[in-house]
């Protein structure tokens, strides 16, 4: 292999090379193509995902000797130089390290003279946003009015620091991250031409690991070489990345999917001996929930997957919707609560019983009745041999809908709410009550109220409430029960009653109206303080 990176070796030299960024090369391939140029172009993304490389691109399209066009010839004099790095007229500047006023006004003090070589002089700005405010103020005078042999490209990972000022005067075009299987195809191309062995499954680790920037899979790429000597395995790159062997995760996946507590724990501790990362391996954890819930919803997503086809598949099928994205939620809450407990392993540990324990109940139309939980058994078997599906729907919907038997007035007291999301909970009623899913009637009257905001703090507030993920189905209709707001009223108005009656009831009252010869004209409560 040649000692150079392979970031560098195989870095695009036209529009054609670049992996995962069409939408950006189609609208300045039509730009080009039709001569429609702008002065200023601003490209952003996270790292690694092409911006500069693109910006390059764009120079040697405009300074191409062969003529303006979105496929420069990379064989004359212009091309090179800009390949190399030696065109004299694309001036490169890393803001970064140049963020003083002086430096930008140095830099803009020979715009106004003509291009040496090219076409036209080009300003490649790198990570613009870490320019100060004095050397945007520079900058700007530039930009309002350039001179037309003057073409601005300006990159940055963080477009929200630029002033807005400085955006309006820019075209704007956000590269993506690049998707894993492109990344994976490309890496297994490079891995050809350099004449390299590897696995499948290799590539797909590096792929997820570069988090969607192709510099940062290519260095890691050049890692694994090293580190396997020329030989990309699956082994090699989990042990390189620190991650967890495969099939140790899908047996702790097995023991969840079945809920074995004692299992569960014993895989967690084999687990330990191979890694003290628990957050990294929750994550991993939290990627195969993923991967079940995708081969769920779209089986053919089933060809993509490398290995363990089957074991997903029967995930698949074993697991119902709401246990995997239940999972999901209590994995992803878990990732916030890590760093919070007494131990990484103790709080790894109780994400994954936090699965088991708050589990949808379960009964198999398939299994022998006296399988089922025992309260559910006597009135299953009792009724199975009329119509069992509706008898265990029936009674698995009674069983999980009174699951928890809160009070939903009481809740809401504790609950500490303000504003408007108080008012919408006062005037709510339960229908149905999960474990994790309370679905609500909204009195009609109260109809505007229903503001996703509003749901998004009620929902939070009862996660906050219960200590683990909640949600909240909210329609308007009829109310079946007593609100909050309609116990507070009944309460008031038996109060009043009561009161008045104990006043019509006592005998001084009674003496004073008789002496003068008065009558009561109304009872007020007053509001204790």
């Amino acid at each position: 292999m040649s000692q150079l990176a392979l970031a560098r070796k195989y870095r695009p030299r036209d529009f054609q090379a670049l992996v995962g960024q069409e939408v950006v090369v189609r609208a300045l391939s039509n730009a080009l193509a039709h001569q429609r140029l702008h002065h200023a172009y601003l490209f952003t993304g996270t790292r690694g995902v092409g911006k500069t490389t693109i910006a390059r691109i764009l120079a040697k399209c405009l300074n191409c000797e062969r003529g303006i066009s979105a496929t420069p010839c990379n064989t004359c004099s212009a091309c090179q130089a800009i390949d190399m790095g030696q065109f004299v007229d694309l001036i490169e500047v890393d803001a970064a390290s140049r963020t003083k006023v002086e430096d930008t006004r140095d830099l803009l003090d020979n715009v106004q003279y003509l291009p040496t070589r090219g076409r036209f002089k080009i300003y490649l700005i790198d990570e613009v946003h870490m320019l100060s405010s004095h050397s945007f103020n520079a900058l700007l005078k530039t930009l309002e009015e350039p001179p037309l042999h003057v073409k601005f490209l300006l990159a940055t990972t963080d477009p929200q620091k630029l002033p807005a000022t400085i955006l309006s005067r820019c075209l704007q075009f956000h590269l993506w991250r690049v998707p894993v299987l492109q990344i994976k195809t490309h890496l297994a191309f490079i891995l050809q031409q350099e004449k390299m062995t590897f696995e499948a499954d290799a590539l797909i680790l590096l792929s997820r690991a570069a988090e969607g920037s192709l510099r940062d899979a290519l260095s890691l790429l050049d890692q694994a070489l090293s580190f396997s000597d020329g030989q990309v395995t699956a082994s090699a790159v989990r042990e390189m990345l620190g991650l967890t062997e495969r099939e140790q995760l899908w047996k702790l996946f097995s023991a969840l999917a079945k809920g074995d507590s004692r299992k569960i724990l014993a895989e967690i501790n084999e687990l330990a001996k191979i890694t003290p990362d628990f957050s990294g391996l929750l994550t991993e954890f939290l990627m195969l929930i993923h991967q079940v819930m995708l081969v769920q919803m779209v089986p053919e997503i089933l060809e993509e997957q490398e290995a363990g086809k089957e074991l997903l598949l029967q995930w698949s099928k074993d697991l119902s919707k709401e246990e995997i994205q239940l999972y999901y939620q209590i994995g992803l809450q878990g990732q916030r609560d890590l760093p919070y407990a007494p131990h990484p392993k103790m709080g790894f540990e109780m994400v994954l019983l936090r699965m088991v324990a708050f589990q949808p109940i379960r009964i198999s139309a398939f299994l022998p009745v006296e399988h089922a939980p025992t309260k559910l058994a006597e009135p299953v078997a009792k009724m199975v041999s009329e119509k069992p599906e509706e008898i265990i729907t029936s009674v698995v919907k009674s069983a999980i809908t009174t699951e928890v038997p809160h009070s939903w007035n009481a809740v809401v007291e504790q609950l500490n709410l303000t504003g408007l999301t108080k008012v919408l909970a006062e005037h709510c009623v339960v229908t149905e009550w999960s474990s994790n899913m309370i679905h609500l009637t909204l009195d009609s009257a109260q109809k505007p109220l229903l503001n996703k905001r509003y749901e998004e703090r009620l929902q939070a507030a009862l996660s906050d409430h219960f200590g683990h993920p909640m949600r909240i189905k909210i329609v308007h209709g009829e109310l079946t029960g007593e609100s909050p707001a309609g116990e507070q009223k009944r309460l008031v108005k038996e109060a009043y009653q009561a009161t008045t009656q104990k006043i019509d009831r006592d005998p001084k009252i009674q003496q004073l109206i008789q002496a003068f010869d008065a009558k009561i004209e109304h009872i007020a409560l007053k509001e204790e303080e």
